[in-house]
């Protein structure tokens, strides 16, 4: 008897690595196609997706870290392609539009939280998420307010959810709308939360268009800086450092080199082919962290004020872009 449950116990042993070997095989098969000319920003969430639900990510530990590098390093790539002048032409085009989503998003959150009872530093994370640039955003506000681990993950599976709708969603409705390149750059640039999802959604609707979203949607994420300021200020706490998006600086050197540097020029659509492999893949990691666990710990509060906000930002946004850009 003892022999042969000796023997069960190898055997399963052995199932679960054979099952393992093969996650992992598929998850390499996978990273491998959204490299590929094949992929796209939505085949690849979706595939993330779809991995997340039925097989789970082989190596979930390293996730955050590889998307979160992957994200800046691919908006650098991004910036060979585009013109200092023009860039500059869509950041102020889009100026007023940001102070004023910004303040009016953080405001209405916060009513939003008390009238939902949530909990005030997870409000406070899922508003600033929508407000400003999504996942960055909470990861750098966090610290500052003393989050809880539970409140961080609420916050960024409530934003991870709702930037995989919006991907799927605003293509559709800027052909629907007839949006221009511009129209539509701008309202992806406001009301989509992370800036991989913003540069997907606009890459698949145009080439000015990714132009006016990328820029914009960098220029707003310096308003990290500020909100986390005023975090403190809010919560009461000045012990915490203010982390600084750097690759942002790194964004306009590449737009001032493409410009400016004709070599950079000439070597820019092959640095612009990789930067939209890098985004493809970063969405497909982001897909794949999306587990279960992830998607049931938001919560119905947390996610119908995300809901809420995102919907309220995005049909303001879209007013706007449409009878005032």
């Amino acid at each position: 008897m003892q022999v042969q449950q000796h023997q069960l116990t190898n055997t399963n042993g052995a199932f679960l690595n054979i099952n393992e070997t093969i996650r992992k095989v598929i998850f390499i098969i996978c990273v491998i196609f959204c490299l590929t000319p094949f992929s796209s920003p939505v085949i690849a969430l979706l595939m993330g997706l779809v991995m997340a639900q039925v097989m789970g990510h082989p190596y979930l530990h390293l996730n955050h870290k590889a998307t979160h590098l992957l994200l800046q390093v691919s908006v650098v790539g991004l910036g060979f392609g585009m013109n200092i002048h023009s860039a500059l032409q869509a950041g102020k085009e889009g100026v007023l539009f940001t102070i004023a989503s910004i303040s009016g998003t953080l405001i209405f959150g916060y009513f939003m939280g008390k009238w939902l009872t949530i909990e005030k530093k997870t409000s406070f994370l899922i508003s600033a998420g929508t407000a400003i640039c999504g996942g960055s955003a909470i990861a750098a506000i966090s610290p500052v307010i003393k989050a809880e681990e539970k409140q961080i993950s609420v916050a960024l599976g409530c934003v991870f959810v709702l930037n995989s709708i919006a991907l799927f969603v605003f293509p559709v409705i800027g052909h629907h709308l007839n949006l221009s390149q511009t129209q539509f750059g701008l309202w992806c640039a406001i009301a989509i939360h992370d800036t991989s999802s913003v540069v997907g959604a606009a890459s698949k609707y145009g080439t000015h268009a990714l132009e006016v979203a990328t820029t914009v949607k960098l220029a707003r994420a310096l308003w990290i800086v500020p909100v986390t300021f005023l975090s403190s200020f809010v919560f009461k706490n000045k012990s915490k450092k203010v982390s600084i998006p750097y690759f942002i600086g790194l964004f306009i050197l590449a737009v001032i080199a493409n410009t400016y540097i004709s070599a950079v020029t000439i070597a820019a659509p092959y640095l612009i082919e990789i930067a939209k492999a890098g985004l493809t893949l970063t969405l497909f990691l982001i897909g794949a962290g999306l587990s279960r666990t992830v998607l049931a710990s938001v919560g119905f509060r947390p996610l119908l004020q995300g809901v809420i906000l995102w919907i309220a930002i995005s049909t303001t946004a879209l007013y706007a872009v449409m009878h005032l850009a």
